[in-house]
């Protein structure tokens, strides 16, 4: 059995504190922009946090079809960012 690698979530929380919020902005203003933006397509409201959750299922999609470190990364980064998006 593997062991659990925390290396994965330290890499999360190291790119959605630093590198990636610096250049999306912060999640809540990110994913408020996304969701008006999703509003307009889907004719329904849109929350940010469903936006966030959204995105996890993005990089579950991905992983399915071509399994890489960067869409589980991702992932918990997203988990992560979808908390702060409330």
């Amino acid at each position: 059995m593997k062991e659990i690698d925390l290396t994965l979530a330290a890499e999360a929380c190291s790119l959605v504190t630093g590198a990636r919020q610096q250049t999306y902005d912060h999640p809540a203003n990110n994913f408020a922009r996304i969701a008006a933006l999703w509003e307009v397509v889907l004719g329904q409201p849109v929350t940010p946090k469903q936006v966030g959750l959204c995105m996890v299922m993005v990089k579950l999609a991905r992983e399915v079809h071509a399994p890489q470190r960067d869409n589980i990364v991702d992932a918990i980064g997203y988990l992560l960012t979808t908390e702060a998006s409330q």
